[in-house]
């Protein structure tokens, strides 16, 4: 059998663009010999195949026997990141940081200890204008290190400093590496959690923060962004969503006081401004989504965006998650579904970048599209699709696509088919602790609701909205309108009209409101 797609080389020359392809055979040519001109066969064998296959790939290129197939793989991994270091991007502060070390490196094996100094300096300088305290924690071990064993002249005045200096980057450091923890626990429980479900969710939150948050928190570049970013998950967990906003803005702002930090963090900027889009959604603010999806629509478009792969992926991912938050606030479903195709085309071509959470999440809001446009069938369709994947990661999203599924059921009459998913999706949303008050009155209302004429049926739905409307303002209850505007469709069961219609109606009023 084929080994789809999986393997290490295979998936490196397929990132590969056409300037890094030519860039590899001149590189290779250059240094040629009969193993390399074999590494570029094999490169070419596998640059024209779809999927990866030993026996196709011994069969394009007969010159490699099988015995030799693993070590000229092994070779033409090595040649294609050689050649890749060679094209570096400028802009990347950790290549040109490891490029200077590598020549004060080379200077001191040389016995040029004045000229290594210089160097040394030259990354000190650069390692604290990129806020690369690392770098420059090595930069000064070096400088120590040559202090202390020859004598250059500068001792006398050298010793006290490096030590000092030293000693607040190391302090730094340890800060850093603190936040950074926190921030990764807070963030892992999430993907595996989602919000808080209960006190015992909300108190592990808390410990976290009080186990791992440093007593003095220093003022660096990375201090405050993981420390920005730790609250941002702490409130988002316990669906907090106004302090979610304020710390989402705290970690864009930090940023663009040090414009220079989105050149070296792009990855990590692009994540808050995704944050912060969510918080304007989740804080039902139209308007500022609006002007956030406009910006970030600007920014995407950058040379820094565009010229690696995995900062242009990412960013439109963010952006068209976006641009569907955005359909949902305004209503308008029906556009957000012209969006669908070009969306499945981007998951599979861009697969190799793309996680299975962010993946689950395009499915489910998908899924959201196509419910509230009045489509059940093809919302059950990508429901489907998250349930059938037996994952471990968003617990939450797990129990709400089943929720959301059994509801698309009810709408589509499937009764037969009902009483036995109620059964179920019941089953899997205790086992996983996942019924608030919510569920259980949505669970109660459902068991029976297939029961009554469309007569009689109305009286209900005006019931269970006046039950749940009471917890609307419950932070732990509101978790599950943070997930499905179960608000919205029973007011559309009400009116007898789809759920985007009921949402556009109130979005329409709000602007009216807002513009007297």
């Amino acid at each position: 059998m084929p080994s789809r797609s999986t393997d290490a080389l295979f998936q490196l020359i397929k990132s590969l663009e056409k300037s890094e392809k030519r860039n590899l055979k001149l590189f290779v040519n250059r240094n040629s010999g009969s193993e390399s001109l074999k590494s570029l066969q094999l490169f070419d064998a596998l640059d024209k195949m779809s999927e990866y296959d030993d026996a196709l790939v011994l069969k394009k290129a007969p010159s490699i026997k099988k015995q030799q197939l693993s070590n000229t793989k092994a070779l033409l991994y090595r040649q294609i990141l050689s050649s890749l270091r060679v094209l570096k991007d400028e802009r990347n502060t950790d290549l040109q940081l490891h490029e200077m070390l590598d020549n004060a490196r080379i200077l001191y094996n040389k016995g040029l200890y004045h000229q290594t100094l210089k160097i040394l300096e030259r990354i000190k300088e650069f390692a604290r204008t990129h806020n690369q305290l690392t770098y420059l924690q090595q930069a000064l071990f070096f400088e120590k290190k040559i202090e202390a064993l020859y004598i250059t002249r500068s001792l006398q005045t050298r010793a006290g400093e490096l030590s000092a200096e030293a000693d607040t980057v190391n302090k730094t450091i340890t800060n850093i590496n603190a936040l950074s923890n926190l921030t990764l626990l807070l963030y892992g429980w999430y993907i595996q959690n989602g919000h808080a479900r209960n006190e015992k969710d909300l108190k592990t939150a808390q410990q976290f923060i009080e186990a791992h948050l440093p007593a003095d928190t220093g003022n660096s570049f990375y201090e405050k962004v993981y420390l920005y970013q730790s609250y941002v998950w702490y409130a988002y967990i316990k669906l907090d969503f106004l302090m979610y906003y304020r710390y989402c803005q705290k970690w864009v702002d930090v940023f663009e006081q040090h414009p220079r930090m989105i050149e070296t963090e792009t990855a990590m900027y692009v994540k808050g401004m995704h944050n912060l889009m969510s918080a304007h959604f989740n804080l039902l603010n139209h308007d500022k989504l609006a002007l956030c999806i406009k910006k970030f629509k600007h920014f995407a478009q950058s040379s820094l965006i565009q010229d690696t792969d995995n900062n242009r992926i990412v960013t439109y991912v963010y952006l068209y998650t976006a641009v569907i938050n955005l359909h949902f606030l305004e209503g308008t479903f029906h556009k957000g579904i012209k969006m669908v195709p070009f969306l499945e085309k981007m998951l599979v071509e861009h697969a190799r970048y793309l996680d299975r959470h962010r993946v689950m999440v395009f499915y489910y809001k998908i899924a959201c599209l196509y419910f509230g446009s009045g489509d059940n069938g093809k919302a059950i369709d990508y429901l489907n699709r998250i349930i059938n994947q037996k994952d471990d990661l968003r617990t939450d999203l797990q129990c709400y696509s089943r929720l959301l599924h059994l509801i698309a059921h009810y709408e589509l009459g499937n009764y037969n088919l009902l009483e036995y998913l109620i059964k179920s999706v019941y089953r899997y949303m205790a086992k996983m602790g996942n019924l608030s008050k919510v569920e259980e009155e949505m669970f109660r209302f459902l068991r029976h609701a297939f029961k009554f004429n469309e007569r009689t049926i109305k009286p209900e739905f005006e019931k269970l909205l006046n039950k749940l409307k009471k917890y609307q303002n419950h932070r732990l209850e509101s978790r599950a309108f943070a997930y499905l505007d179960v608000i919205s469709w029973l007011e559309s069961k009400i009116s007898g009209i789809n759920v985007q219609d009921v949402i556009r109606k109130k979005y329409l009023n709000e602007q009216r409101e807002n513009n007297t």
